[in-house]
């Protein structure tokens, strides 16, 4: 049996027991005795008189342009996801991944709205692709975040809508019946912030505004190796299936990373801020836990989970995100240079690739830090 006919076969056998397990659930909303809610058409008829906004989504680490408080009344924001299924490096020595993606980079998109918010999203899966996809956000709320109305094979779009209820940084990623890990552990996942209506607050309820806003997505990889304990390179997605399977089932990832690659966020590609900027870190990692830490910095205000209706945590040095969550770090850099920012996990950071570099430019502060006696030579 080729290993394409068993993606396939999985796929379908999983879709019937994915129908299966929607039955009861529907079965169970129709014998509860709860208010009956509002007809498609009414609905429709109330949210067209919203404002729409099309947001025009840009590639990680950076974050489209958005408000801190929402201007108005809730609004509609038209978000386009294209899937995208490509063969990537991952690494300085030239191992390839065959990443399946969110318009095209590792993680997706992050995408920025406000409590109550509508998210309209249109879901792209190009002809050219090969496999079936869909998308569940942890943001929202029914049909399995989504995933049950967004599966899409090679060719098709689907178009969702939810509406954003609960304030927080959440994960979204590809969830289609059967393969879940396989397209997850791909690169197939994101991140949404969703702001309170007001903005950020800290534990007393004072307002938090950040000069910049950086968005890190932590990526679990498994690259089997061939006998002679070199990274195995193969020709498509369905070559690769059963051996990434393999190693996937050890739970030992060939590669931790942020941001898609070895390397993606340290040297020319670091984060720059300047001595004096409040800068708000998001860190998703939909798969494992992780536990980010700025080193020479830390967490002013962290919402370790990512969900703002909480107070946030003060003084943090490091903080712990379980997988399959998103969280977020307020920090004012005091001193220039070059930050270390790792999963401090440390084999993960040194050895496997989970860190970043935050470059910071400004005057040193004494007060802070002084060298007292310097390294002489005997």
């Amino acid at each position: 049996m080729s290993n394409k006919f068993e993606v396939t076969r999985r796929t379908m056998l999983a879709g019937a027991a994915f129908a299966g397990a929607m039955a009861p659930m529907v079965a169970a909303t129709v014998a509860t005795a709860a208010p009956q809610p509002k007809s498609v058409k009414e609905i429709a008829a109330e949210l067209s008189k919203l404002e729409r906004v099309k947001i025009e989504l840009v590639k990680p680490p950076f974050v489209h342009a958005h408000t801190q408080k929402a201007q108005g009344g809730p609004k509609i924001y038209e978000v386009t996801l294209t899937i995208e299924e490509k063969k990537i490096v991952v690494d300085q020595a030239g191992t390839e991944v065959h990443a399946m993606t969110f318009n095209g980079s590792v993680p997706g998109p992050m995408i920025v709205v406000h409590q109550d918010d509508y998210v309209e999203l249109t879901l792209v899966n190009p002809e050219t692709n090969t496999l079936q996809h869909n998308i569940d956000f942890h943001a929202a709320t029914g049909a399995l975040g989504g995933g049950a109305l967004t599966v899409v094979n090679p060719g098709e779009k689907a178009v969702m809508r939810f509406k954003a209820t609960k304030a927080g940084v959440f994960v979204y990623h590809c969830a289609p019946p059967g393969m879940v890990p396989w397209h997850v552990t791909s690169g197939m996942n994101g991140a949404i912030m969703v702001l309170p209506r007001d903005g950020l607050k800290d534990h007393k309820g004072n307002e938090l505004n950040y000069d910049r806003v950086y968005y890190v997505g932590e990526q679990d990889f498994y690259v089997p190796l061939d006998e002679k304990g070199n990274y195995r390179k193969y020709d498509s997605h369905g070559d690769a299936y059963a051996d990434v399977l393999e190693v996937m089932k050890t739970l030992t990832p060939s590669h931790i990373v942020f941001n898609g690659a070895v390397g993606a966020l340290t040297g020319e590609n670091a984060l720059k801020a300047k001595v004096g900027e409040r800068v708000l870190i998001l860190h998703s990692q939909a798969n494992r836990d992780t536990r980010p830490h700025l080193i020479g910095g830390h967490g002013d205000y962290v919402w370790a989970t990512g969900k703002f209706a909480n107070p946030p945590e003060l003084d943090q040095e490091t903080w712990f995100i379980p997988g399959g969550a998103a969280g977020a770090a307020f920090y004012t850099f005091h001193q220039p240079g070059i930050y270390a920012y790792v999963n401090h996990n440390l084999i993960e950071a040194f050895e496997k690739g989970a860190a970043a570099h935050f470059k910071v430019e400004g005057e040193w502060n004494n007060d802070l830090m002084t060298a007292l006696v310097s390294p002489n030579t005997h």
